[in-house]
């Protein structure tokens, strides 16, 4: 039998020496990056964001030496090496735009989805690679502490073929009421992080078949309130992808009991978990193998959580790149692979049919 020491929950910090600068000032920035920043000994130079006071009242938190009046300006900052963007979408394209034509920036930290459309990506995927800047997108939840002990288990084989995989979510991202402006909603914003990380577990799908409805909950006009993705694999295997981000009741009085769960099931054996942070809590993984457990339940632990510790690994693997000139673990290239599968998904809600991704160009 296995034990849990068998496993690296969180990756090593390899690199660390790039002067970073940061655009945003809201939670994700001042909770999650700088937290995981300043844990790790990562340098960061300076910070901006739409309203001065607000950067400044961040950056009094961490202990930031620069507050920038405005993002375009901290790009043109010399000291600045690493651009990290904790921005709207919409807005997000423009400012890597300017990035790549800096020469002193040497590598760039987008958010997903890393454009509102297919199109818009694979023109920044290939204006990066024009200007020769290292583009990695923000794609946390592979750094997520279970997520990456899965992705172990699966790859020396302890759960054998896998049958079926599962991701259910019933929470709230309670930081992103930016997405009220949208006409792509949820399948584009949330299911981004678990469609990615099936990715990342089980390499591209062959097509993808997504159902959505809208949400009565909410207040705001919008087509993909809450959305249902089922995936099939070359292998045959299926996964289905869940994403209720406006669950309810929440009223003052109502004890909601937001979750996000995941399971995967194989031929030798089953894993199965929790996404820690609806509930503020660490990600939780147990399995059981015939080969590697005898067939026993095993839970490894760990300490840490995907918010904020998996940020670590995010900004550690763009340091690594560009101090090693290997690629990213983070590619905008497979991110570009990630965003067809979200247009191969709004197109399915559109025709009401199944889509093979060899039908969403990406060249």
């Amino acid at each position: 039998m296995r034990s849990a020491t068998d496993f690296a929950p969180d990756p090593e910090v390899r690199s660390r020496q790039f002067r970073i600068g940061c655009i945003g000032a809201g939670m994700i920035m001042a909770d999650c990056h700088l937290a995981a920043y300043r844990q790790a000994g990562f340098p960061v130079a300076a910070i901006a964001s739409r309203t001065e006071a607000r950067a400044q009242g961040v950056a009094d938190r961490w202990g930031i030496p620069k507050v920038v009046p405005t993002p375009e300006a901290l790009i043109e900052d010399p000291e600045v090496e690493i651009l990290d963007i904790a921005y709207p979408p919409d807005q997000q394209p423009a400012l890597i735009r300017h990035a790549l034509r800096q020469p002193h920036i040497r590598g760039i930290l987008a958010q997903k989805p890393l454009a509102l459309t297919l199109a818009e990506a694979i023109a920044l995927r290939d204006e990066a690679a024009a200007a020769g800047k290292i583009l990695s997108v923000n794609q946390n939840m592979r750094y997520d502490q279970s997520m990456r002990v899965l992705k172990q288990i699966l790859d020396r084989g302890d759960l054998g073929e896998v049958v079926f995989a599962q991701i259910d979510m019933h929470a709230i991202p309670h930081w992103q009421t930016f997405l009220e402006d949208y006409d792509r909603l949820t399948l584009a914003n949330m299911s981004v992080h678990h469609l990615d990380a099936l990715r990342f577990l089980f390499g591209d799908p062959d097509e993808i078949t997504t159902v959505a409805r809208k949400d009565p909950r909410t207040r705001f006009e919008h087509g993909d309130g809450i959305t249902v993705s089922t995936l099939r694999f070359p292998s045959g295997a299926l996964a289905l992808s869940l994403e209720d981000v406006w669950s309810g009741p929440r009223e003052k009085g109502y004890k909601d009991d937001q979750h996000i769960t995941w399971r995967v099931e194989g031929i030798e054996g089953v894993a199965k978990g929790s996404i820690g942070w609806p509930t503020g809590a660490a990600s939780t993984l147990t399995y059981a193998s015939r080969k590697a457990t005898g067939g026993e339940w095993v839970t490894p632990s760990w300490d840490t959580m995907w918010f904020p510790h998996a940020f670590v690994g995010v900004m550690e693997q763009l340091q690594h790149a560009i101090a090693t000139g290997t690629p990213p673990a983070l590619s905008v290239e497979d991110n570009v692979r990630t965003m067809a599968l979200i247009e191969a998904g709004y197109r399915s809600i559109a025709e009401g049919r199944t889509v093979r991704l060899d039908e969403i160009s990406i060249r």
